[in-house]
């Protein structure tokens, strides 16, 4: 089959890799019809995310058809049209009874190399590392899904793809980011980063009760997104002071909730603890570039929540603790529970509350994903979000 597989930094390719085959009998061998390429994807495409290896097969936002199932698997059968939540869940531990599925103890094989990072580990998920269990992800023709009586979620076979692909992560992702915000009626939330996440977190925000929503950004297509299909105040950083522009649409008290949307390769936007996060990332003295948390962190009012669902990988340089305790701030993040929110969050979409596609900037052949990943990487031809159909 035709797969998108890592071959180092910078350097997707479309190789012709074995087909996956059942392997334990909770699994189910799915036939992609939809895939995506996520922000998380370049985390791996620029190198930040250890324990890559030639040869990974990346994707985790996945779904299609079914077309295999193991012996263990009865709620599903051959035909069913599935969405392939990114995090790998066996249903039965400790955290996956609380529905805390992105914390399973028992779907990472890797879980000895988390732990060493990480003092524990967290779920295996699709495409995203061996420290997070090596599994090949669905920018691919074919995807076998572990613990397939847990994961993936049917949908009508009529309703479009696009409608419901983002089921998979972006959606509950920002879902659950906004409701880590703990948004109480009339709240200000400003979210760093219009990317799909950020864009999708902006319609979660007004859902959940946000009397104002600001996004903050730097390319005009995104920010003109958040304007008009979010309603939502934007700030560019690259004309303005970001916190003293807070300050001024907030008489002085700054946002209620705050929510980092952009993760460890946050631009330096002009000041200079971003500029030394990017050399220091660039000369592999750092892992992660952490300017927009630290910003969300000066910028929320006091007693405020910090939310942060951008994908951090190793070591905070230059963190304002200090400010975050004296300020009584509470923080919620975390990798998202995606079988918990997937069933509310379809019927969101069956009735019309939402359309997530409206995020869909781009389509395009699985052929064409070392293109796609150039495009989207560096915010070419107005690029917000690509969808590869194998």
């Amino acid at each position: 089959m035709k797969a998108l597989c890592w071959n180092g930094k910078n350097d997707v390719r479309v190789e012709d890799v074995p087909e996956p085959k059942i392997e334990d009998a909770r699994d189910a061998i799915v036939k992609i019809t939809s895939t995506a390429i996520c922000g998380s994807d370049l985390h791996l495409l620029d190198g930040y995310q250890p324990t890559m290896k030639k040869g990974d097969i990346l994707g985790h936002e996945n779904m299609g058809e079914v077309v295999e199932v193991g012996s263990g698997v009865s709620n599903l059968k051959v035909g069913d049209k599935v969405v392939v939540p990114f995090v790998i869940a066996c249903g039965q531990c400790f955290f996956c009874q609380k529905e805390m599925y992105s914390c399973c103890d028992t779907s990472n094989p890797n879980a000895a190399i988390a732990r060493e990072a990480m003092g524990h580990s967290p779920a295996g998920l699709f495409g995203f590392s061996h420290m997070l269990g090596g599994f090949s992800g669905g920018q691919a023709e074919y995807l076998r899904v572990p613990f397939a009586d847990v994961g993936p979620f049917k949908v009508p076979s009529g309703i479009e793809d696009e409608k419901v692909l983002f089921l998979s992560d972006i959606f509950p992702t920002a879902w659950m980011a906004a409701e880590n915000c703990e948004i109480e009626e009339g709240d200000t939330v400003a979210i760093w980063g219009g990317g799909p996440v950020g864009q999708l977190a902006v319609k979660c925000a007004w859902m959940l009760g946000a009397g104002r929503v600001i996004l903050i950004d730097n390319v005009p297509e995104r920010l003109a997104m958040a304007e008009q299909a979010g309603k939502a105040e934007v700030i560019n950083f690259d004309d303005v002071d970001v916190y003293e522009t807070l300050m001024e649409m907030t008489n002085d008290r700054g946002p209620d909730r705050c929510m980092d949307a952009v993760g460890c390769e946050a631009l330096a936007g002009g000041t200079i603890d971003g500029a030394l996060d990017s050399v220091k990332t660039t000369v592999g003295l750092a892992t992660d570039r952490v300017h927009a948390v630290r910003q969300a962190i000066m910028s929320c009012r006091k007693q405020g929540t910090i939310s942060v669902p951008g994908v951090y990988v190793g070591f905070a340089d230059k963190f304002p603790l200090g400010a975050a305790m004296n300020k009584g701030l509470t923080f919620k993040m975390g990798q998202t529970h995606v079988q918990k929110y997937m069933p509310m969050l379809f019927d969101k979409i069956e009735k019309g509350e939402i359309d997530p596609s409206f995020i869909i900037t781009h389509e395009m052949p699985l052929e064409a994903a070392p293109d796609g990943y150039k495009m989207f990487k560096n915010k070419e031809d107005n690029c917000i979000k690509i969808v590869l159909k194998p």
